[in-house]
Formats: C-alpha cells, sequence, structure tokens
C-alpha cells in the first residue's frame, strides 16, 4: 500500500532541513540536471521554465515579482522532493497548485514563502479562519527576495524554514485569548463563548475601541486589572486625540471612549466586557459580523486554538510570519 499523505507530509517534516539545503542547491544551480524532468513536466507545454537556463547557466533567477519567485520556490521544492525526499516509493507525479485551493494537492500541503516582509496574503473564506486555521498544513519557506532583488542578478536563498499545522496557521494572540478563556466561558455561559470567539475572529485592531477591548479580553477575569486597562484606555484616548489634533487628523470620537468607560457600570465587570465586545461587532460591522455556523463552533470547542502567526484580514487575509521566526509585528497603534 502507498505511503497516505499524511505519511508523506511527516517525511517531509523529518527531512525538512536536508530538503532545505537541495532546494538552495538547486537556486544556487546545483544539481539541476537531475530536478530537469520534473521542472519540464510542471513547466508549460512541456518545456523548461523560462527561468531554467540562466539559474542552471549562473545560479541566478531574472528579477522577477515576488509571487513568480514563490511559484518558482514551489516547482524546485517538488522537484526535490520527487527526485530525493520520496524517491523509491513508486508514488505518482506531483502536482502544483491546480485549482482546489492547496498549493501541493497531493500532499495537501501549503506552501508559503515570505520574504523579510513575513507577509503574504491568502484567499478569504470564513473569519473563523483566525482562530481555526486553515484546512490544509503548511510549509513556511523564508526567503532573502526582499534583499537581493535591489543586487540583480537575483541568487535567491531560503533563509529559514517552518512547518505549521493546519491549526497552528492562525493568529496566536487572539488564540491565546480564546484558549484562555474557552472552559470558563463555557461554564458560565455559552452565548457569552459565542459573541466573545465572534468578536475574536473579526475585531480590526487598528480600530481604537477594537484594540483595547481585546485588551480587556486579556484580563477578562480579573476586576482589578479590567479597571486598570480602563483607566489607560482613558489616558491613551486623551493623547492619542491630542497627537491626531496636532496633525490636523479627525478625532477619536468621545462616544469610542465612553463604551470602553461603560464596562465599569456593569456588573460583574466580565459581563460588561463582553457586552462591550458585542456592541463593537454590531455597530461596526453589522450583518456581516456572523456568529459562528454549527460546524465551526463544534471546531471552536474541539480546537487546539494553538495558532503560531499573525492574521489580518481585508479583502484577503495578512499572514504575518514574523513572530514564527522570532520577530513580533509591530502594533498597528491607530494614530
Amino acid at each position: 500500500m502507498p505511503p497516505s499523505k499524511k505519511e508523506l507530509r511527516a517525511l517531509l517534516q523529518n527531512q525538512l532541513t536536508d530538503t532545505v539545503e537541495r532546494v538552495n542547491g538547486a537556486l544556487r544551480g546545483e544539481g539541476l540536471g537531475t530536478l530537469e524532468p520534473v521542472l519540464v513536466r510542471l513547466g508549460r507545454g512541456g518545456r523548461s521554465p523560462h527561468w531554467f537556463a540562466q539559474l542552471k547557466a549562473d545560479g541566478t533567477l531574472p528579477n522577477l515579482d515576488g509571487k513568480t519567485i514563490g511559484s518558482i520556490v514551489e516547482m524546485l521544492l517538488v522537484a526535490v522532493a520527487e527526485t530525493s525526499i520520496f524517491a523509491g516509493l513508486n508514488l505518482p507525479p506531483f502536482r502544483v497548485n491546480p485549482a482546489r485551493g492547496v498549493d501541493l494537492p497531493d500532499l495537501d500541503l501549503g506552501v508559503k514563502s515570505p520574504s523579510e516582509n513575513y507577509c503574504t496574503s491568502e484567499p478569504f473564506f470564513s473569519a473563523y479562519e483566525r482562530l481555526l486555521g486553515s484546512e490544509y498544513d503548511a510549509l513556511v519557506l523564508l526567503t532573502d527576495y526582499q534583499i537581493k532583488k535591489h543586487s540583480p542578478p537575483l541568487r535567491l536563498q531560503i533563509s529559514k524554514a517552518q512547518y505549521l499545522t493546519r491549526s497552528q496557521i492562525a493568529d496566536a494572540g487572539l488564540c491565546t485569548i480564546a484558549r484562555t478563556h474557552r472552559e470558563w466561558l463555557l461554564g458560565e455561559c455559552e452565548g457569552w463563548a459565542k459573541k466573545v470567539f465572534r468578536f475574536l475572529a473579526y475585531v480590526n485592531q487598528s480600530d481604537w475601541r477594537g484594540r483595547w477591548l481585546v485588551k480587556l479580553l486579556t484580563v477578562l477575569r480579573d476586576d482589578a486589572a479590567i479597571r486598570a486597562v480602563v483607566e489607560a484606555a482613558r489616558g491613551d484616548f486623551t493623547i492619542r486625540n491630542r497627537m491626531r489634533e496636532r496633525k490636523d487628523r479627525d478625532l477619536i470620537p468621545e462616544c469610542e471612549l465612553r463604551a470602553i468607560q461603560r464596562v465599569l457600570s456593569i456588573s460583574p465587570l466580565a459581563a460588561g466586557v463582553i457586552d462591550a465586545v458585542d456592541n463593537w461587532v454590531a455597530e461596526v460591522l453589522r450583518e456581516v459580523g456572523r456568529t459562528p455556523s454549527d460546524n465551526e463552533w463544534n471546531r471552536l470547542l474541539a480546537s487546539p486554538l494553538d495558532g503560531r502567526i499573525g492574521m489580518s484580514f481585508a479583502l484577503q487575509w495578512r499572514y504575518n510570519f514574523g513572530r514564527l521566526f522570532g520577530v513580533v509585528e509591530a502594533e498597528d497603534n491607530g494614530t
């Protein structure tokens, strides 16, 4: 019986260091004769990719855009996997990025190739992916493209690599809040839990009130800490509006501060925080901020909530892999 996709992913994960070394060798023009048949099969029209000749001749690439660079890394990864990591397993040829929503469907594995800005853009399907993660595991290959593209010809290398399971492709900070309070919230009131999880899925932390509500959720069960956060928000509100006034920018409305202060008028204070986050979704997102479906809710109850990256969204997800490689993304302070 051939190995399962799970077994193949485990094999790749266990040999990740060797895999990256081989791909980096290929990016230096080494061993391309062995890889060429796979690259021809993956290329258009049964021909070598347009960048192959230059890479084979002098170990450099044309100064291409980041998306194309990501495709090159994927193709070389597949070629290395077929000819080295999975050699002798009599597997059918691998495919790259057909219309299935996953880069390597024969492994059920995504490949992300951020450079030193640590970010990639990904399709948006559901806000709850921010807590639940992806449908597929992912191999994250950090390249030096941002630096090297300024000194053509491009001598690209992968500097670091990480393997992420599907649940780890979620927002680390928001997952921590959800995981910390999940059992307590469910013990108090399932409706509270759904309101908190909905807010965490949808919150925009560049929004002043949204950011302070996240801070309040981190201390949800500590009344003294809730009071301290509200006081800190009051001071921050004054400082930021002074800065905005000097820059001739619109001020943060007073109602935003009142919404934070209102938390202290409700007993218990945790109920005030939960009401406040629920009001934020209703006022800012309105009908867009839906509650989790039954399937999403059951997954939220069972999930390890072990996200390891940063995630924000607009028309697409913005994945930030900085913290994965020891660089915590700067907080958008809303100034």
